[in-house]
């Protein structure tokens, strides 16, 4: 089961990494930064089980930032623009 969860959080932080990539996405949407925050802190929350303290660095730091441009796109007035 630990590693479906893997996986379902790496692609939440993939599918919109790439979908930024090819231009079609803004890193500072909301769009972009919802599945992002949600895929870090599960596999940060996964990481800290397994007591991998190098991802959980990696990840809750992930976390952190995307909870920064949330917080930003909403004082912007963007938060429900993608």
């Amino acid at each position: 089961m630990a590693d479906v969860l893997q996986l379902l959080g790496a692609t939440m932080i993939l599918v919109p990494f790439a979908w930024a990539q090819f231009r079609t996405l803004s890193t500072g949407s909301v769009t972009y930064l919802l599945p992002n925050l949600a895929g870090s802190v599960l596999l940060a929350w996964l990481a800290l089980e397994g007591a991998q303290w190098g991802f959980v660095l990696l990840e809750t730091s992930w976390a952190a930032v995307s909870v920064r441009g949330l917080v930003k796109a909403a004082l912007e007035g963007r938060a429900t623009r993608a």
